[in-house]
């Protein structure tokens, strides 16, 4: 038991939240309710989650030294000890050899999506994690490729454009707010740690926050009025607000709360803000579901 419990923890269920953008695809171009369709895209999730968690051990594998130096990074199972490299490693494998053979009789274009997502992950961990801004836009690719992924189950009709734009400015949005709160917490040691970190400073991203915040806005303003499969009546409009304050609120946990260095744990654990996700996505539903 305590052998899986270290398993679970170093695939990190909590992050699988950011593999809910597959079902952006299902979702904004009105096959919700497409039952084939829908089972399709939740075994590609749950497939997708574990392909993630073969990142992360992939990741953890890697960065051990680096993980050991960190304050929070070092109780991970393999940093600390209590799971060997040896055991990481043969587990990753196994891994692999199960999910790619599943994802391919899924779906094909699914499985080269997938497989496309780890080399790339597998990229960022050798080389670009180091790279300043390049780091963050990266990883605002890893959430494109997390929709073209939801993409591949279903016969898109009316998937606007402007949600690549939309995905990819949250993603850095969050990828920015992510490096604040680490060059925050780990102050004069940052580069140690995180060697990308000695190529930010909190004024930087501070105003690429601003920049993003704020490009985000715009972003989902003019896709609420201008996309072709919404209402006539522009009543996707109404969905701004929470979008809005979704945004302030995170910004506000990242320079007034301090938090932001886990994006998931804040979604997890921060009230307003799921209240804020649950109304929006309430207010998403009614629009394209209920005739609004």
């Amino acid at each position: 038991m305590h052998f899986l419990t270290l398993i679970i923890k170093t695939m990190r269920p909590a992050q699988w939240t950011k593999n809910f953008v597959l079902f952006a695809a299902l979702v904004f171009d009105r096959q919700l309710f497409n039952l084939p369709a829908l089972i399709m895209t939740t075994a590609g999730f749950v497939l997708f989650c574990l392909i993630s968690s073969l990142v992360y051990f992939v990741n953890d594998i890697l960065d051990i030294e680096a993980d050991r130096r960190h304050p929070r990074k070092c109780q991970r199972p393999i940093a600390s000890g209590a799971l060997s490299v040896r055991t990481a490693v043969l587990f990753s494998i196994g891994l692999f050899c199960v999910v790619f053979p599943l994802a391919y009789k899924l779906s094909s274009a699914f499985a080269v999506v997938g497989l496309v997502y780890f080399l790339a992950n597998l990229a960022y961990s050798r080389w670009i994690k180091h790279i300043p801004i390049i780091d963050v836009m990266f990883l605002a690719a890893a959430f494109i490729l997390r929709v073209l992924a939801g993409m591949t189950f279903i016969q898109v009709e009316r998937f606007s454009p402007w949600l690549f734009v939309i995905t990819a400015l949250l993603a850095l949005f969050l990828g920015f707010g992510k490096r604040r709160a680490e060059l925050a917490l780990l102050a004069d040691d940052a580069s140690m740690h995180r060697r990308v970190l000695d190529g930010y400073t909190i004024p930087l991203l501070d105003q690429l926050l601003s920049i993003v915040s704020s490009t985000t806005i715009i972003a989902y303003s003019l896709y609420t009025f201008s996309a072709p499969n919404l209402p006539a009546n522009h009543s996707m409009m109404l969905t701004i607000p929470f979008v809005v304050y979704g945004i302030l609120r995170y910004l506000y946990l990242i320079q007034v709360e301090q938090l932001g260095g886990s994006p998931e744990t804040v979604l997890l654990e921060d009230r307003p803000m799921q209240i804020t996700i649950l109304l929006w996505i309430t207010a998403v539903g009614l629009v394209f579901y209920s005739g609004w």
